[in-house]
């Protein structure tokens, strides 16, 4: 049985889920060692075998992460769970992506989750969710000039709060035991088409957003253009295609079966964070 003396280590923990596993986890009253290339608790670049072990020094518990925007990543996280089993690490939760159980096992987060479903001496939990709320606040979905630029068409996406994977993570990592071999599709309460992701926004904020379709190869070239590499542009064209002929995730009860509370909606979220996008109209 797993105690809570040895801190987890949270992967990717001064970024948009794992600051928020690593407070939750802190909020319980367990330690915890955060973990990136700046600003954490501990050095961790994926680039550098050399940072996993420093990193991993008396860990039980891994809060997982791979490296984002990249799809050849694979080989790197099987060296750093070879590192984490020899160490004495014994239970992970990873974050994967909606979806990621039915793609080709080549795929660089299906090949991660098919690892971890082979090794014995580590139990695991892991978490597909659907896109983030906050990409509609700080990352590729937020408001530009009044409009929300995406080829998305009118496909529904059940968008999730990354509060909620938070609570999910954190759960799984504070009772590993309750939790071992489970595998959550974590999704909002509704599914919504940007457009009416992009009316919520509007009436929360006082601010006129728009949704904007585009072409998405256009999209994608620009994105490109903008410092995304090619390869998860491909990504991205893929996700945004999914969306787009009707087959995004849809609601279900999991972050509720996990967590204990069910997931806020994106009304909710949007009235939390409606200062971000009148920050960013007025500038």
């Amino acid at each position: 049985m797993l105690t809570s003396a040895s801190p987890t280590l949270v992967l990717g923990g001064t970024g948009k889920t794992g600051s928020r596993v690593a407070n939750r986890l802190l909020s319980r009253g367990l330690p915890v060692r955060t973990a990136a290339r700046s600003g954490a608790d501990a050095l961790f670049d994926w680039d550098d075998p050399g940072t996993y072990a420093p990193a991993l020094h008396g860990i039980k518990r891994v809060y997982l992460l791979g490296p984002v925007m990249r799809t050849d990543f694979a080989d790197q996280v099987s060296v750093f769970l070879d590192q984490a089993e020899a160490g004495g690490a014994r239970h992970v939760t990873y974050l994967s992506a909606y979806g990621t159980d039915s793609a080709p096992p080549e795929t660089a987060m299906r090949s991660v989750e098919l690892d971890l479903l082979s090794r014995p001496g580590l139990t695991h939990a892991i978490l597909r969710p659907a896109w983030f709320m906050q990409n509609f606040s700080e990352t590729f979905l937020k408001p530009i000039g009044g409009a929300i630029v995406v080829p998305a068409g009118d496909g529904a996406e059940a968008f999730i709060d990354a509060e909620d994977i938070a609570a999910v993570a954190s759960a799984t990592l504070a009772n590993p035991e309750a939790h071992a071999g489970t595998q959550y599709a974590l999704t909002g309460p509704e599914a919504l088409t940007i457009a009416e992701a992009a009316k919520i926004i509007s009436d929360v904020s006082g601010q006129a957003v728009d949704y904007t379709d585009i072409d998405r190869d256009e999209w994608v070239a620009a994105a490109v253009a903008g410092g995304v590499p090619a390869g998860y542009g491909a990504v991205l064209s893929v996700l945004t295609e999914t969306i787009a002929s009707g087959h995004g995730s849809r609601p279900n009860s999991d972050v509720e079966k996990a967590a204990g509370a069910a997931p806020a909606s994106f009304a909710d979220f949007a009235r939390r964070t409606a200062a971000a996008w009148a920050v960013n109209e007025a500038r």
